[in-house]
């Protein structure tokens, strides 16, 4: 069985770009425009994942003795 290679958030962006950029020329045949446009999807969800995961963590963070406290932003008056 092959292993899927970790694709981080900066080099799923860019593949999603390509794709974006392939089928904007528009002289992509059918069969591999959908092609490109299911793997932007995975793409598109993956990057999503990623930053939702990355949201949760903000939402935290460490106090002075390593427990963890929500993280909220206090706006000056």
């Amino acid at each position: 069985m092959s292993e899927e290679k970790v694709v981080s958030f900066e080099e799923a962006m860019e593949k999603l770009e390509q794709i974006v950029e392939r089928l904007e020329e528009g002289d992509v045949p059918l069969e591999k425009a959908i092609t490109y446009f299911q793997e932007g999807m995975k793409l598109s969800k993956l990057c999503h994942d990623k930053l939702q995961h990355v949201e949760k963590q903000m939402e935290q963070i460490l106090r002075d003795d390593g427990e963890l406290e929500p993280f909220t932003i206090q706006e000056e008056e």
